[in-house]
């Protein structure tokens, strides 16, 4: 299993303008994609010195095959659209994650 993850630092301006975008359109259309098994939106708790709102995207994939499909077929066409709305409000990294284990805390006790 693999997270392809995107970190974003918005504008405080644009915050709650962008959340909503993100919950409601790019989300749900990155999932609409079949490439991505689900979506996890965390804030990053962090002060950032050059001011705004740090979150992260997870979004889980099989394998970095279906994550070289997604580049290939869907990503300039999504961030594209981020771009068009948020343009120069908004720095962004991605970074490729591989899972080597996932442990619950139900495993833990049994």
């Amino acid at each position: 299993m693999y997270i392809y993850n995107v970190t974003i630092n918005i504008d405080e301006k644009y915050d709650e303008e962008w959340l909503n975008w993100m919950k409601k359109t790019h989300i749900p259309a990155m999932l609409a994609t079949g490439k991505f098994s689900k979506a996890k939106l965390v804030q990053v708790m962090i002060d950032e010195e050059m001011g705004g709102t740090t979150y992260s995207v997870q979004y889980t994939t099989d394998s970095l095959e279906t994550l070289q499909e997604y580049y290939k077929d869907d990503a300039a066409r999504l961030q594209e659209e981020g771009l068009k709305l948020f343009k120069d409000k908004f720095v962004a990294f991605r970074t490729e994650l591989k899972v080597i284990t996932e442990l619950f805390s139900m495993s833990l006790t049994n």
